[in-house]
């Protein structure tokens, strides 16, 4: 049925500048710490910070699969446990774990689309009068699966009934 595949793991957090006590070199700025007078004035900035792979062990790099069994799982507890120390810091005021998310079909491959209340009440966009609102759209196989599970009639031969 519904696939989904999650990468591009991310910590986003937002710093509050007038407290900051991070060196300006830390920010990307190197050689401006003597010119800084102990303090970044300015408004709110959101800064993200992306995880180390977690085949990269420092003195050998090798594929996530090959360290972990869980890489979902892993590359959660690692954002985190980042998250977790950036929220000690006083000069940040707030955090959160991004990930990118995509939803595939495990029939056909497609990317997942689902039938929306709307277009479940438009004939013009149903198979049958059976379908429904979160029925899948990309494949006929997809249709059959979600009506099994659901005890809707299966669709005609052909797909329209």
């Amino acid at each position: 049925m519904k696939n989904t595949t999650r990468n591009n793991w991310r910590v986003v957090i937002e710093i509050n500048p007038q407290y900051t006590h991070v060196s300006v070199s830390a920010l990307g700025f190197p050689g401006l710490d003597t010119d800084l007078n102990g303090s970044l004035a300015g408004k709110p900035f959101e800064l993200t910070v992306v995880p180390r792979p977690l085949g990269d062990l420092g003195y050998v790099s090798m594929g996530d699969r090959l360290v972990s069994d869980d890489i979902e799982g892993d590359y959660r507890r690692r954002c985190e446990e980042m998250l977790a120390a950036f929220l000690r810091e006083s000069h940040v005021r707030s955090g959160r774990v991004e990930v990118d998310e995509e939803h595939r079909c495990s029939h056909c491959d497609l990317l997942w689309e689902e039938l929306t209340a709307e277009e479940a009440a438009d004939d013009s966009t149903n198979q049958d009068t059976h379908s429904v609102e979160g029925e899948p759209v990309c494949c006929f196989e997809a249709i059959a699966e979600f009506r099994i599970e659901r005890g809707i009639p299966a669709l005609a031969e052909g797909g329209a009934a």
